[in-house]
């Protein structure tokens, strides 16, 4: 089997063989550990070199207003180069800064990348999707520059900026020509947002000048999501700032089959971070019947960065394989099994 979520991110100069490695482990809240812990028993089981670097991230002994994530974890991170999260929620509404943005940014991660390919087994309404969202990651609407101008008016600046886009972009491209992929749109809404979003399509422009062999086009945000619902063959891989792109990937991963069975891998110049983008399910929380598909994608995605292709495959195809026979799968995807059977499933089909 090929590489079905393709090659991403941190590549290395040369073949991995006999190669170890250090990668971050944050296990992440409610389910999350659950996960975790069955992805890094599958990895353990077909001979993955990793070797793990755990880190707790809790609110419990943090002030509102301080930063949750620590400097000691994310130092691990920019020293291995890799890590692999779980499911993280923040606390709404008390003065916490998100978790999952201070991971972007204080690590640099300003591409997130979602491939979303129809799964044989998962029944969907389509059966042959095959799209990839590379979102910005870094600014936009996230950028968190917010007040209130007046009792009852709230201002919310959107941020683009060229360096950003143009990083984003030949990311986008970059991965298109590496993975064979026919066409790049850039979704945008630069009919009403002149002069940010159309700041994003300029440098989608720029980038697309040096990619003579992939197909260019642009798209503007509500027709991307007519054209994902109505004929998702359409499209290809598309590059987008971050606020579409937080609800187009998502949008995707509904037509597979939802977040628990989709890949995430979010890409910077140094480093890349694998996560499941799913919640952190805290009425399951510690009853064995938590799904592991979207971390374990997750993870192949950083066995791919790693030049380790013949693992993430053989790993891929055992997971393909039990969730075709749809014997051994859980209850969110109209399976009765626990999620250790699942993962000992996948254990006995691989090929190691």
């Amino acid at each position: 089997m090929g590489s079905r979520f393709g090659s991403v991110g941190r590549r290395l100069s040369s073949s991995s063989a006999g190669k170890s490695f250090r990668a971050t482990l944050f296990p992440g809240h409610g389910i999350g550990p659950e996960i975790s812990a069955a992805v890094v028993k599958i990895l353990e089981e077909s001979k993955v070199p990793i070797t793990w670097e755990e880190h707790i991230i809790s609110v419990d002994n943090v002030k509102p207003g301080q930063d949750i994530v620590s400097r000691e974890a994310l130092d691990s991170v920019l020293k291995n180069g890799y890590a692999l999260k779980g499911p993280m929620a923040t606390p709404i509404g008390k003065g916490y800064r998100s978790l999952n943005l201070t991971l972007r940014k204080e690590l640099g991660l300003y591409a997130n990348v979602r491939p979303c390919k129809s799964i044989p087994g998962v029944n969907t309404a389509y059966q042959d999707v095959d799209v990839v969202t590379v979102r910005e990651n870094t600014e936009g609407e996230y950028s968190g520059l917010e007040h209130e101008v007046a009792p009852g008016v709230v201002e919310s600046l959107k941020v683009i900026t060229k360096n950003a886009s143009l990083k984003v972009a030949e990311y986008a491209f970059s991965y298109a020509r590496a993975n064979k992929r026919k066409m790049v749109t850039a979704v945008h809404k630069a009919s009403v947002m002149k002069l940010s979003d159309g700041l994003f399509l300029s440098c989608t422009q720029e980038v697309a000048k040096n990619y003579p062999d992939i197909r260019y086009e642009e798209m503007l945000i509500d027709n991307a999501a007519s054209y994902l619902v109505s004929n998702p063959g359409r499209m290809d891989v598309m590059v987008m700032p971050n606020l579409y792109g937080d609800i187009v990937s998502d949008l995707c991963a509904g037509l597979i089959g939802g977040l628990g069975l989709t890949p995430s891998g979010n890409m910077g110049k140094g480093c890349m971070m694998a996560e499941a983008v799913h919640g952190t399910a805290p009425d399951i929380q510690g009853m064995d019947m938590a799904n592991p598909t979207a971390l374990l994608m997750s993870a192949l995605m950083m066995l791919r960065s790693m030049d380790l292709h013949d693992t993430a495959d053989k790993i891929a195809k055992a997971t393909y394989t039990v969730l075709k026979e749809a014997k051994y799968t859980t209850k969110d995807i109209g399976g009765n099994s626990s999620c250790s059977d699942y993962t000992k499933a996948i254990i006995d089909r691989i090929d190691v």
